[in-house]
């Protein structure tokens, strides 16, 4: 679990940086200029993150099932190796996924308006801007984002399912207090993910004349910078042992600062 926590913080670290900073610039100082090579870039780090984290999210579901399932496997069934084989695999899926689409957006005709209507390089933000069709890449990323998140939450639903059932048979009413606290306060989490996330993706390409910019906007905002700010807490916080050690270190920071001052 601790493994997967620190792929999952590393994941967030690069999906705020790389949306937050250049946000913050447009609404403070109203920076919005961005070069065309910086705002690929850009999109192609938010679209991947995006895409490992929904594959972490699946792992950590699983993790939750053997952990609580089959409790003594636990550590004969995720060695290392296989912790590593699962981040390799959905790092290299998110990848193989975003490639194909960064070339071909990259690569549309940009001739008329350099104003993407977002508060980041958003993929159908940006593929508005071209001056030719681009049903092909809006098609792919549709289809892609649906297959991934839609086996990832199919796959998250089927665990939670299974743990859910070995919870109600417990007989300590703590232990499956503990259990559900668990699993709801993940269960937020995936929710404020993949709902507003792929409300973005389909407002974009279905209802992009009925729903207002704002609200698409706002949508698109909120996978990318919430979870990341909740993940800390939600799997940091709760985590008894992650828990102890930062009020350790802020006691000694603490305890520091008052012998510095005396």
């Amino acid at each position: 679990m601790f493994c997967l926590l620190c792929v999952l913080a590393a994941v967030d670290i690069v999906m705020a940086s790389s949306v937050v900073p250049k946000m913050v610039s447009i609404f403070s100082s109203g920076g919005s200029s961005i070069s065309f090579n910086a705002c690929f870039t850009q999109m192609y780090f938010i679209h991947v993150t995006t895409a490992i984290e929904t594959g972490l999210l699946l792992v950590m579901a699983f993790d939750r099932y053997v952990a609580i399932c089959k409790p003594l496997h636990y550590k004969s069934i995720l060695t290392p190796q296989v912790m590593l084989g699962m981040s390799m695999t959905i790092t290299i899926r998110a990848v193989i996924f975003m490639t194909p689409l960064s070339y071909m957006v990259s690569h549309l005709p940009f001739c008329g308006s350099n104003i993407v209507l977002h508060s980041y390089c958003e993929h159908m933000a940006v593929a508005k801007l071209a001056c030719t069709d681009t049903t092909s890449s809006s098609l792919y990323s549709l289809i892609g984002s649906s297959i991934i998140v839609g086996s990832d939450v199919a796959f998250i639903a089927a665990s939670y399912t299974l743990i859910l059932q070995a919870v109600f048979n417990l007989s300590s009413k703590n232990a499956q207090v503990k259990a559900l606290s668990t699993c709801g306060s993940h269960a937020v989490v995936m929710a404020l993910y993949y709902l507003p996330g792929m409300a973005s993706i389909y407002v974009a390409w279905l209802g992009q004349d009925i729903v207002p910019l704002h609200t698409q906007v706002l949508l698109a905002d909120l996978y990318v910078v919430i979870p990341p700010a909740l993940n800390p807490i939600i799997y940091g916080l709760r985590t008894k042992q992650i828990r102890e050690q930062i009020w350790s270190l802020l006691m000694h920071c603490l305890f520091n600062h008052c012998n510095l001052s005396s």
